[in-house]
């Protein structure tokens, strides 16, 4: 195939809790005033992400992957999820707090929706004055049955609720009970699942008058004790490089692009995904070079093994899937 900095149109989402930071602050077009998700690559069923830019505009992910397998993905990828993409790639806004919620392991998703299960991660690209999220349980020794019973006078003794800064990421492995708050622009790395079990709502109504159902009984199921509640670091400085997550599923870097920065991917067998979460870069790959701007996403082919980014000054979230060569699969800790 043709190596080249790939985008793809974003599918964006209303959603109860949505706002207008994506299109105001990261230029996604819409005229709506409550977009809660920018899917910016997409394996999910009925929501498969359409090339936007160059040799391969208007060809869909899934067929990209069938045409080009190894090349695509990576050949260890191919082996390990097939025609599969093993990744959602997300920009959120929460105006307003999304639901508590949690997410099924793989053996659970397996057993119920013949599905990936879902772990995430956050990186925190925006937070008002105050902003939270809740992680966890307050009490990790109480009866997960206390899920049945949640209401607003108590919700707060229940969840563990924990203020956020712009730069810092959260690892949130499936079975952790979580939610964004309002306030929050984050972009979302996470396995290929659209699976929520919600355990709390904030009692709010939709537009019709009427309450989201919740999933009590599957979240209590799929709930998990950690003993520690996510990897939180702060990246406000200029550090070069910094690893954020690395997971069975995903790893995550942050880096900053002063000036002109070449990555080498030689040992690496994946394809490579790119979040501009500050400033805009030219990305290189031998003759084909793309402007990348806040709030964009580009992927970076498994064939591409030199890519050159340049740039005055840009950040970036750098995400692929671990080879076993690199001895990258461990757990977040």
């Amino acid at each position: 195939m043709n190596a080249y900095p790939i985008k793809f149109r974003p599918i964006l989402k209303e959603k109860i809790w949505g706002g207008e930071k994506l299109s105001l602050l990261l230029n996604k077009e819409t005229m709506s005033k409550n977009i809660g998700e920018s899917w910016e690559i997409s394996g999910v069923e009925e929501n498969i992400s359409i090339v936007a830019n160059g040799l391969y505009k208007g060809i869909s992910l899934n067929d990209l992957i069938k045409k080009f397998k190894g090349d695509f993905l990576g050949q260890a990828n191919i082996c390990a999820f097939g025609e599969n993409f093993p990744l959602l790639i997300k920009f959120l806004d929460a105006q307003t707090n999304l639901s508590v919620q949690v997410h099924p392991d793989d053996k659970m998703a397996s057993k119920y929706h013949n599905s990936y299960g879902k772990t995430e991660m956050w990186y925190i690209m925006d937070a008002e004055k105050d902003a939270e999220i809740v992680l966890g349980l307050k009490d990790k020794s109480i009866d997960k049955s206390v899920l049945k019973d949640i209401n607003a006078s108590n919700v707060n003794s229940i969840f563990n609720n924990r203020p956020v800064k712009k730069g810092e990421s959260y690892f949130i492995p499936a079975g952790e009970i979580h939610a964004i708050g309002a306030g929050i622009l984050a972009a979302e790395i996470q396995q290929t699942s659209d699976i929520t079990y919600r355990v709390y709502d904030w009692e709010r109504e939709d537009i019709n008058g009427n309450m989201r159902k919740l999933h009590t009984e599957k979240a209590i199921e799929a709930t998990k004790v950690f003993p520690n509640d996510s990897v939180k670091e702060d990246h406000s400085t200029d550090d070069k490089h910094t690893k954020l997550v690395s997971c069975d599923f995903f790893t995550t870097n942050a880096f900053y692009v002063n000036g002109i920065e070449v990555k080498d991917y030689k040992l690496l067998d994946s394809f490579v995904i790119y979040m501009c979460v500050e400033g805009n870069a030219n990305v290189k790959i031998g003759e084909y070079q793309e402007l990348v701007k806040m709030g964009e996403t580009i992927l970076i082919p498994a064939r591409a093994k030199r890519v050159e980014i340049a740039s005055k000054h840009s950040k970036f979230l750098e995400v692929y899937i671990p080879s076993p060569s690199l001895n990258l699969t461990q757990k977040a800790s």
